[in-house]
């Protein structure tokens, strides 16, 4: 298996990048579902990032098609990134927003359990547990705070707890397995076919209304989720996934809900509360604590 090393100064901004396109994905998809239901939007999103990464992959002569045995691999990352999203939108319907990013952004604390456990090159230390720690302890004081102990909500927040698990076991599979190398085009080509099969036919199933009114913010929004979202952002995380420490980097991730609402802050008038002020405190000294470099040992 290819040798992974620490991320550095570039791929730290990559990271920080990709969780701010990431979090204005929040604001896009509220300014669509004027016009398109929001599972409907995630397959269209995964279909044009499908098309888009298919002519990617033959501009640069990159054989996705090519058997190497990873189909059976791909295919189950491409389920398990599908079923993320289903549990998402379904959870929605049962839980508050804020409650569903706390249960969703466990991830990154499963993610580098099973990193730790599954592949040898990443095992953390102490202070890196205790950073990712201090960062989900931000956000679940800045975020579960808002909507407090809402009634009623136990199988939203149960779904947002497995779409977690969902979300976990794909970065896991990628690293840990035979996808890990092969190109990160091929990877997200396996996660865009599967969901797009899932998606654009499980929202008729699910009642949705579907397309209600077109409108040139909704194609913009539309366009932002398939074309920078789905297909650019996507790329260059699963190229990180297959270059550097992912330990190191999921704690990055948990920038994604506090870009969300900073963008919601800046573009759809949302209040700005203390508890946002604290959880952005946690996460940024759970990051520098999790990359502090290491000390070098007598």
């Amino acid at each position: 298996m290819n040798s992974r090393h620490p991320p550095g100064a570039s791929a730290f901004a990559l990271m920080i990048l990709l969780c701010a396109i990431w979090g204005f994905q929040q604001v896009t998809i509220k300014i669509a579902i004027d016009g398109i239901s929001p599972v409907l939007q995630s397959g269209i999103r995964s279909l044009v990032g499908l098309a888009l990464l298919m002519l990617w992959a033959r501009w640069r002569g990159l054989p996705l098609l090519q058997a190497d045995g990873t189909a059976r691999l791909g295919l189950l990352a491409g389920a398990l990134f599908a079923v993320e999203f289903v549990f998402i939108y379904a959870g929605l319907a049962h839980t508050t927003a804020s409650r569903m990013i706390v249960f969703l952004y466990t991830a990154p604390c499963l993610t580098v359990l099973g990193l730790h456990w599954c592949v040898p090159g990443e095992r953390l230390h102490w202070r890196h547990f205790a950073g990712i720690a201090l960062a989900f302890a931000g956000i679940t004081a800045g975020f579960l705070g808002e909507s407090g102990s809402a009634a009623g909500t136990f199988l939203g927040d149960l779904l947002g707890l497995l779409a977690a698990v969902g979300w976990a076991a794909t970065t896991v599979l990628i690293r840990a397995s035979g996808l890990s190398r092969i190109s990160a085009s091929k990877v997200l080509g396996y996660q865009l076919a599967v969901s797009a099969v899932v998606m654009l036919p499980l929202s008729p199933l699910l009642g949705e209304a579907g397309i209600t009114r077109l409108s040139l913010p909704v194609l913009l929004a539309l366009a932002y989720q398939g074309v920078i979202v789905a297909f650019a952002s996507y790329l260059a995380w699963f190229w990180l996934l297959q270059t550097y420490l992912v330990g190191r980097l999921m704690v990055f991730s948990f920038l994604t809900p506090l870009f969300g609402v900073a963008f919601g802050v800046l573009f759809l008038d949302d209040p700005l509360t203390p508890s946002f002020l604290l959880a952005a405190g946690c996460v940024a000294a759970g990051i520098v604590l999790v990359n502090l470099p290491q000390g070098k040992k007598a």
